[in-house]
């Protein structure tokens, strides 16, 4: 003998179970905000620069070191500047003053032994 009460009881319990865990999910997933962003594409053409007058000064005690390269650099507007003496060497910082550029080669020393190459990094 089956009792009509019982399924619709269970019938009714699946019901409200089901709009437990619909609420629940709902409420989960308002609460979820991301931020507006941009995103894009562009191109723009590399310009290089120029290096010239390229000076190593040696050190007057020792001239077995290099203790300082300067060059000119063009454009004059590179806000960065790097030099490095050796393929995997140390990278040395430089200052660029209206395209005159001194790069202290001292930390660590540089020797005219191991210069091998100079690369130039330079940026805006």
């Amino acid at each position: 003998m089956r009792y009509p009460g019982r399924r619709r009881k269970r019938v009714a319990l699946a019901a409200v179970l089901a709009g437990v865990v619909a609420s629940s999910a709902y409420a989960f997933t308002n609460s979820n905000t991301v931020p507006a962003t941009s995103s894009g594409s562009g191109s723009g053409a590399i310009s290089g620069y120029t290096a010239t007058s390229v000076a190593y000064n040696l050190n007057a005690a020792n001239p077995q070191n290099i203790d300082s390269v300067t060059f000119t650099i063009a454009p004059s507007t590179a806000a960065t500047v790097k030099i490095q003496l050796a393929a995997g060497g140390s990278w040395y910082s430089c200052t660029n003053t209206a395209g005159s550029v001194s790069c202290t080669t001292t930390s660590p020393q540089a020797t005219a032994a191991a210069a091998t190459q100079l690369t130039v990094v330079a940026t805006q």
